[in-house]
């Protein structure tokens, strides 16, 4: 059964890692897929062949979704190729983790421009289009550091804990139009990023996990695939925390 049948995503920064899981869970759903990347050419080329041979219409964009106008350029860009837009997936995000003493002022704009500013600017770019058709989920994700903090990561939590505020607040306002607004909060998922660790950190943090295992792309996609379905036709306004239960 495929829940996305006829529907078209966008989803920011899914040339690897959790986008790309999330990207290829939609398109495995039924859902046309447009998707962007920021410098990671050869993969996001080969991600758009794969999501094709899947038998939906896909395409990657070079774009900024932390730039104001980049993000009005991608959805016109979209919706004239595609027609419509019916889910926007918000996932482009960076650290550069520090303890709060040592952290630049530069560190601090810039995960907050990546990470926060890019939902508002993509949000923002997609209201106008789903509010005619009066129908669209957006998904944010956020982190589990965005619930409960984390040393070193001030700048991170700060902004994945102003998605969450952002989120329920568009979700306010725009329900009446029947467009959902949720955050997913993945925790502690394996991903290029995470491959470099050393297994004994890993190990460790598994420990910490009620379910003694790390995420991976896929555990986080399963949320957003619900989330953006129909099935969720009742949920906004949420945050759907996808940890194995270290924060529970």
């Amino acid at each position: 059964m495929k829940l996305l049948e006829g529907k078209t995503a966008i989803v920011t920064g899914a040339s690897r890692g959790i986008g790309k899981g999330i990207a290829r869970k939609l398109a495995e759903h039924g859902a046309d897929v447009a998707f962007t990347y920021r410098s990671s050419q050869k993969a996001a080329l080969e991600l758009e062949h794969e999501l094709q041979a899947l038998g939906v219409k896909a395409k990657a964009y070079r774009s900024d979704a932390s730039d104001y106008e980049q993000a009005q350029q991608l959805t016109e860009a979209v919706l004239k190729e595609f027609g419509k837009v019916d889910i926007l997936v918000n996932n482009a995000g960076i650290t550069r983790d520090n303890l709060l003493l040592r952290m630049s002022e530069e560190d601090f704009d810039e995960v907050i421009r990546v990470n926060l500013k890019s939902v508002f600017n993509m949000t923002k770019a997609v209201v106008r289009p789903m509010m005619k058709q009066r129908a669209g989920s957006i998904i944010n994700i956020g982190s589990v550091v965005g619930i409960r903090g984390n040393a070193g990561q001030a700048n991170y939590a700060a902004s994945k804990a102003g998605i969450i505020g952002f989120s329920k607040s568009v979700a306010q306002e725009l329900g009446s139009r029947n467009i959902r607004c949720n955050v997913v909060a993945p925790g502690f998922i394996e991903t290029e990023m995470t491959a470099r660790l050393d297994e004994k950190v890993l190990e460790e943090w598994k420990k910490q996990i009620p379910l003694r295992r790390t995420g991976t792309p896929e555990d986080v996609a399963h949320a957003c695939l619900f989330l953006a379905s129909d099935w969720s036709a009742y949920i906004t306004g949420q945050v759907l925390v996808v940890d194995g239960g270290m924060v529970m």
